[in-house]
């Protein structure tokens, strides 16, 4: 994996693909390579040469235990962009990740061409904050959850009902969870940067064509977050994927890779989305 070393800042990435570039941005204790089983191939196969990022206090990027910000995530963005040769260029954010580009948004705007904002939000809301809280007791706590139980709300908090009453699909998704469970003390550094002050008053100065895409059964970040946001962006367009929880993007890679790519091609999105049909406006 390269390492891009910029102002003092270790940065993992990939490159995948070649043509018109595109950064993608993960969110909480998520690697670079979450993209790799289904957003990389479509987007490659698209024409895209496709950089993911492992952000900072995801190895192989610096941990930075001194801690960091939501804007310090945003600038990381930029350096790399700048590092790889890619601006302008299109970027995707999931999560944590979108809020990042979101700044990103309003700070470099000339580095981005166009911007897809996944499970993103635009304030703190009560929920957001008690999770958060949560999460920080957790991973400050001297005890570790047992991986069997951290995965079974994992699957309550990211997956949808759809998932969830699929009773082989769900052992599949325990699986994976148990095999990799995130240790939330090791990713400290990002736990609380998603409780931001309200910020749609300063998205009404983003002037990159955004698609703000929401997941409908999401219990993390619920979609009328996203939609906020895409109310707040001027000539933003909106998609809410039906049957999708937080992970969406890996529950449905096909509507949410043919929303991107269509929006990418289009620069909006207007028709429907295969193979499941999202609420648009």
């Amino acid at each position: 994996m390269p390492i891009a070393r910029i102002d003092g800042i270790n940065l993992g990435y990939e490159e995948y693909g070649t043509g018109e570039p595109v950064v993608m941005v993960t969110g909480t204790g998520a690697p670079g390579r979450m993209w790799r089983t289904h957003q990389v191939p479509a987007l490659t196969s698209a024409g895209h040469r496709v950089i993911t990022l492992d952000n900072r206090g995801i190895p192989p990027s610096d941990p930075c235990p001194e801690g960091f910000t939501l804007h310090d995530m945003a600038a990381d963005v930029a350096r790399l962009i700048e590092h790889v040769g890619a601006g302008p260029c299109r970027v995707v954010g999931y999560s944590l990740g979108a809020i990042a580009v979101q700044e990103l948004l309003l700070a470099r705007p000339g580095l981005v061409r166009q911007a897809v904002l996944m499970a993103t939000s635009g304030r703190t809301d009560a929920l957001t904050a008690a999770m958060t809280a949560a999460d920080l007791e957790l991973g400050d706590g001297a005890d570790k959850v047992p991986p069997r139980f951290a995965a079974y709300v994992r699957a309550l908090q990211n997956l949808s009902p759809r998932t969830l009453n699929d009773e082989d699909r769900l052992r599949d998704w325990l699986a994976v969870f148990e095999m990799a469970s995130v240790d939330l003390s090791g990713v400290r550094g990002q736990l609380g940067l998603q409780l931001i002050p309200d910020r749609r008053p300063a998205y009404r100065r983003i002037t990159t064509p955004c698609l703000v895409i929401g997941f409908q059964d999401d219990l993390v970040v619920r979609p009328h977050l996203s939609r906020e946001v895409a109310e707040s962006i001027p000539g933003s367009s909106y998609a809410e994927l039906p049957g999708c929880g937080h992970y969406g993007y890996l529950e449905n890679p096909a509507a949410v890779n043919s929303a991107i790519v269509s929006f990418f091609t289009a620069g909006r999105l207007d028709g429907l989305v295969a193979p499941d049909e999202p609420r648009l406006a």
